[in-house]
């Protein structure tokens, strides 16, 4: 192409969409390439415009001639949507909230479509920020019109005043959060009657909470061994053990406390030996 099409920012918003990924899988390397990438171009370019013979092989032109290193590092999967929704205003490969996906399976949280098809009043969900518009009443008082995005679609909601002076510097579109919403009580048959946030918490934070309690129940006692070396480190969580087969059932609560984060609960909920884990943690849900 003449160089003089594209340019940098061009370049970056295609390799954030994952535009090159038939190419190079690797889009943090070719993203931190594009000034080689250009430049080449620009050379090639420039000598087909005169005729001559490039003094290299058409293997030089190729994305992977231009990786001086080969074990270079990649962006997380976090960065791969996150680069993505800033590119085109939504997400592809992945959605933001399956990285929160075992805390909200401990929360019970719903999914905004069944919480509105739902007789229910109240409730947990979740959602990701793609827009944020605020705006003011006639009487001077500031709310926003926040769209999120869950795994079953995109929604809006109104944050008002109080809640959003408390988390204004929070409200980045991109981010996770964890809310509690309420259906307006008012024209009680109408399905779709307002819905309003009374409280709003950023899923960063619910995943970075010490756990104090955990309840792990596993198949049998020939797994003990495996689960002690997941969790042998000393931490500020009260660990209980259960087993229950045909026989007998089988209760532990381990005298020193040990680690138990979030990490660890991803890890352990992968594992086939484990039934099922309960946590509980103090969340300040104040917002």
């Amino acid at each position: 192409m003449n160089p003089k099409n594209i340019n940098k920012l061009q370049l970056e918003g295609l390799v954030k969409a994952g535009a090159f990924d038939s190419i190079f899988k690797n889009r943090k390397v070719i993203y931190d390439n594009i000034p080689n990438i250009i430049q080449n171009s620009k050379t090639v370019y420039e000598n087909k415009l005169q005729n001559q013979t490039s003094l290299f092989s058409e293997e030089s032109q190729k994305v992977s001639y231009l990786i001086q290193d080969k074990k270079a590092s990649s962006w997380t999967s976090d960065e791969i949507v996150s680069r993505e929704f800033e590119s085109v205003g939504f997400f592809i490969s992945n959605h933001p909230l399956k990285s929160y996906e075992d805390a909200l399976n401990q929360y019970k949280v719903k999914s905004f479509k069944d919480f509105e098809s739902s007789v229910e009043n109240e409730s947990l969900i979740a959602g990701t920020i793609m827009s944020v518009k605020e705006k003011k009443t006639l009487k001077g008082s500031s709310f926003a019109i926040i769209k999120f995005s869950d795994l079953s679609k995109v929604y809006e909601l109104f944050l008002f005043s109080e809640i959003l002076e408390l988390n204004r510097d929070s409200l980045i579109e991109g981010k996770s959060f964890l809310l509690t919403v309420i259906k307006d009580k008012e024209n009680q048959d109408n399905r779709f009657r307002r819905i309003n946030v009374r409280k709003i918490v950023n899923l960063d934070e619910v995943i970075k909470k010490n756990y104090t309690n955990v309840e792990i129940e596993i198949h049998s006692a020939d797994d003990l061994k495996k689960l002690y070396e997941v969790i042998k480190e000393k931490g500020d969580s009260k660990i209980r053990i259960y087993i229950k087969n045909e026989n007998k059932n089988y209760f532990f609560e381990l005298k020193e406390k040990r680690k138990f984060d979030y990490e660890t609960l991803k890890h352990l909920n992968k594992e086939r030996y484990i039934k099922k884990i309960n946590i509980s943690f103090i969340l300040n849900f104040n917002h």
